[in-house]
Protein backbone atom coordinates (compact mmCIF):
# COMPACT_ATOMS: atom_id res chain seq x y z
CA UNK A 1 0.00 0.00 0.00
CA UNK A 2 1.03 3.31 -0.67
CA UNK A 3 1.21 5.96 2.02
CA UNK A 4 1.28 9.66 0.97
CA UNK A 5 2.30 12.64 2.54
CA UNK A 6 -0.77 15.09 2.99
CA UNK A 7 -3.29 11.67 3.10
CA UNK A 8 -7.15 13.21 3.22
CA UNK A 9 -9.69 11.19 4.57
CA UNK A 10 -12.84 11.41 1.33
CA UNK A 11 -15.46 9.83 1.52
CA UNK A 12 -16.32 6.98 -1.61
CA UNK A 13 -19.34 6.58 -2.90
CA UNK A 14 -20.53 3.28 -5.34
CA UNK A 15 -22.02 3.33 -8.04
CA UNK A 16 -23.38 0.46 -10.41
CA UNK A 17 -23.33 1.15 -14.21
CA UNK A 18 -24.61 -1.67 -16.76
CA UNK A 19 -23.05 -2.14 -19.52
CA UNK A 20 -25.44 -3.86 -21.84
CA UNK A 21 -25.21 -2.41 -24.87
CA UNK A 22 -23.14 0.64 -24.38
CA UNK A 23 -20.11 1.53 -26.68
CA UNK A 24 -17.04 0.61 -25.41
CA UNK A 25 -14.83 3.95 -25.26
CA UNK A 26 -17.67 6.03 -24.16
CA UNK A 27 -18.45 3.99 -21.02
CA UNK A 28 -14.86 3.54 -20.18
CA UNK A 29 -14.51 7.96 -20.20
CA UNK A 30 -17.51 8.19 -17.91
CA UNK A 31 -15.96 5.02 -15.59
CA UNK A 32 -12.49 7.04 -15.40
CA UNK A 33 -14.14 10.18 -14.65
CA UNK A 34 -15.23 8.96 -11.47
CA UNK A 35 -12.76 7.00 -10.98
CA UNK A 36 -10.19 9.63 -10.40
CA UNK A 37 -13.26 12.33 -8.76
CA UNK A 38 -13.29 14.62 -11.69
CA UNK A 39 -17.20 14.99 -10.92
CA UNK A 40 -16.71 15.96 -7.37
CA UNK A 41 -16.08 19.66 -6.82
CA UNK A 42 -12.95 18.59 -4.01
CA UNK A 43 -10.84 16.94 -6.95
CA UNK A 44 -7.15 17.28 -6.85
CA UNK A 45 -4.93 15.06 -8.75
CA UNK A 46 -2.61 14.93 -6.29
CA UNK A 47 -5.33 13.21 -4.27
CA UNK A 48 -6.80 10.13 -4.68
CA UNK A 49 -10.57 10.98 -4.26
CA UNK A 50 -12.40 9.12 -6.46
CA UNK A 51 -15.53 6.52 -6.53
CA UNK A 52 -16.07 3.05 -6.35
CA UNK A 53 -17.47 1.23 -9.85
CA UNK A 54 -19.03 -1.78 -10.28
CA UNK A 55 -20.05 -2.69 -13.93
CA UNK A 56 -22.39 -5.21 -14.63
CA UNK A 57 -23.02 -7.37 -17.86
CA UNK A 58 -19.88 -6.82 -19.30
CA UNK A 59 -20.04 -9.54 -21.94
CA UNK A 60 -22.80 -7.40 -23.45
CA UNK A 61 -20.32 -4.53 -23.74
CA UNK A 62 -20.83 -2.75 -27.83
CA UNK A 63 -18.11 -1.52 -30.32
CA UNK A 64 -18.62 0.37 -33.51
CA UNK A 65 -17.50 -0.25 -36.78
CA UNK A 66 -15.63 -3.26 -37.44
CA UNK A 67 -13.63 -3.40 -34.21
CA UNK A 68 -15.71 -6.36 -33.32
CA UNK A 69 -13.40 -8.76 -35.64
CA UNK A 70 -10.55 -6.48 -36.29
CA UNK A 71 -9.59 -5.38 -33.13
CA UNK A 72 -6.24 -6.65 -31.41
CA UNK A 73 -4.94 -6.68 -27.83
CA UNK A 74 -0.83 -7.31 -27.52
CA UNK A 75 1.01 -8.11 -25.23
CA UNK A 76 4.61 -9.09 -24.59
CA UNK A 77 5.97 -11.62 -21.85
CA UNK A 78 9.33 -9.94 -22.14
CA UNK A 79 11.37 -11.95 -23.40
CA UNK A 80 12.55 -12.56 -27.53
CA UNK A 81 9.62 -13.65 -29.59
CA UNK A 82 7.29 -12.95 -26.39
CA UNK A 83 4.54 -11.28 -28.24
CA UNK A 84 0.82 -12.30 -28.06
CA UNK A 85 -2.05 -11.16 -29.68
CA UNK A 86 -5.79 -11.79 -29.23
CA UNK A 87 -8.78 -10.44 -31.09
CA UNK A 88 -11.41 -8.47 -29.89
CA UNK A 89 -14.17 -11.35 -30.23
CA UNK A 90 -11.94 -13.82 -28.68
CA UNK A 91 -11.36 -11.55 -25.30
CA UNK A 92 -15.48 -10.90 -24.89
CA UNK A 93 -15.86 -14.84 -25.04
CA UNK A 94 -13.11 -15.37 -22.80
CA UNK A 95 -12.83 -12.45 -20.88
CA UNK A 96 -14.38 -10.25 -20.84
CA UNK A 97 -14.50 -7.90 -17.96
CA UNK A 98 -10.20 -7.69 -19.19
CA UNK A 99 -11.86 -5.96 -22.24
CA UNK A 100 -13.38 -2.73 -20.04
CA UNK A 101 -10.75 -2.79 -17.60
CA UNK A 102 -7.98 -2.15 -20.56
CA UNK A 103 -10.18 0.37 -22.00
CA UNK A 104 -10.29 2.47 -18.53
CA UNK A 105 -6.47 1.58 -17.78
CA UNK A 106 -5.41 3.68 -20.17
CA UNK A 107 -7.18 6.89 -19.39
CA UNK A 108 -6.16 6.91 -15.94
CA UNK A 109 -2.45 8.48 -14.69
CA UNK A 110 0.43 6.23 -15.41
CA UNK A 111 2.04 6.79 -11.55
CA UNK A 112 1.38 5.34 -7.91
CA UNK A 113 -2.43 7.25 -7.93
CA UNK A 114 -3.85 5.49 -11.10
CA UNK A 115 -2.88 2.22 -9.77
CA UNK A 116 -4.96 2.52 -6.38
CA UNK A 117 -7.75 3.96 -9.01
CA UNK A 118 -7.95 0.82 -10.76
CA UNK A 119 -8.09 -0.97 -8.02
CA UNK A 120 -11.45 0.64 -7.61
CA UNK A 121 -13.10 -0.69 -10.41
CA UNK A 122 -14.99 -4.22 -10.15
CA UNK A 123 -16.28 -5.36 -12.86
CA UNK A 124 -18.69 -8.60 -13.50
CA UNK A 125 -19.82 -10.45 -16.62
CA UNK A 126 -23.93 -11.50 -15.92
CA UNK A 127 -26.26 -8.99 -13.26
CA UNK A 128 -25.05 -10.63 -10.30
CA UNK A 129 -22.18 -9.07 -8.35
CA UNK A 130 -20.86 -9.64 -4.65
CA UNK A 131 -21.37 -5.78 -3.51
CA UNK A 132 -24.85 -6.14 -2.68
CA UNK A 133 -23.79 -4.67 1.00
CA UNK A 134 -22.86 -1.15 -0.16
CA UNK A 135 -25.47 0.70 -1.38
CA UNK A 136 -25.06 1.41 -4.83
CA UNK A 137 -25.93 4.80 -6.98
CA UNK A 138 -27.34 3.45 -10.20
CA UNK A 139 -25.53 5.95 -13.15
CA UNK A 140 -28.08 5.69 -15.69
CA UNK A 141 -25.65 6.38 -19.39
Amino acid sequence: MYHFKNKIKNKHNWYLIDAQEKILGRLATIIAHYLMGKHKTTYSPHIDGGDYITVINAEKIQVTGNKRKNKIYYSHSGYSGGIKKISFNELITKHPNRVIKHAVKGMLPKNKIGYLILKRLKIYSGNKHKHTAQKHHILNI
